[in-house]
């Protein structure tokens, strides 16, 4: 996948003739859908190349990395929704999902989902991840979309017309922006883990009385 990455940005001018805002959205839209593509690559690559030659409508551009965002997650979403949370359920406890961890994920997705689909867009891995994730612990989809289409529109804005007006310069930049991002989330993750198994037994008792009865599909 590096190589594909380093394809592009080397030779955005193919993915551009043959392709076009196409080669965009359908990286994003790979990835967004949590099927690991160089959608981050493709947007800054072909950005860059429309700022040096001007062949391509840059608002164009940003529209297609935004709206392979909001296709490509609603695809993730609708694998985690339809195929991952019936399948915890089934086999959730082989592997220590209890029924009540089931829910307390549902219940920190209920509280924190919105905050993790928006600024999940901006880190590597859970741009890929975050709308499975989604799905799976049945975030209302409706509350789902306004925070994904959000999150899609202000992350292609930012590396698109970033990488529009500084040029292969942000080919590199974007490169070191995702890893702040990415520790950032690493720390937060490991942090919320550790809370989250000390009050685990607590957390629970909570989501039992947000969510009563038996787990369900609408959240």
């Amino acid at each position: 996948m590096s190589s594909l990455s380093h394809l592009l940005a080397e030779h955005p001018m193919y993915w551009v003739q043959t392709y076009g805002y196409w080669a965009v959205f359908f990286f994003v839209a790979i990835e967004s859908s949590g099927i690991p593509a160089p959608g981050e690559a493709a947007l800054v690559s072909v950005a860059a190349f429309a700022g040096v030659t001007h062949q391509l409508d840059i608002f164009w551009i940003v529209a297609a990395a935004a709206g392979g965002a909001v296709v490509g997650d609603n695809l993730g979403y609708l694998a985690g929704r339809r195929l991952g949370f019936p399948m915890l359920l089934r086999h959730g406890r082989k592997i220590g999902l209890t029924d009540g961890r089931l829910k307390l994920g549902q219940y920190l997705f209920g509280r924190y989902g919105g905050a993790i689909v928006f600024f999940g867009r901006f880190v590597a891995v859970l741009r890929a991840a975050a709308a499975v994730l989604a799905g799976v612990n049945c975030m209302p989809w409706r509350r789902f979309l306004a925070f994904n289409a959000a999150g899609g529109i202000a992350w292609a804005s930012v590396f698109g017309f970033g990488a529009y007006a500084f040029g292969g310069a942000m080919l590199h930049k974007s490169g070191k922006i995702g890893l702040v991002f990415l520790v950032l989330a690493a720390v937060l993750l490991v942090a919320g883990f550790f809370v989250i198994r000390r009050q685990e037994s607590r957390l629970i008792a909570r989501a039992e009385l947000a969510l009563p009865g038996p787990l369900r599909a609408e959240a």
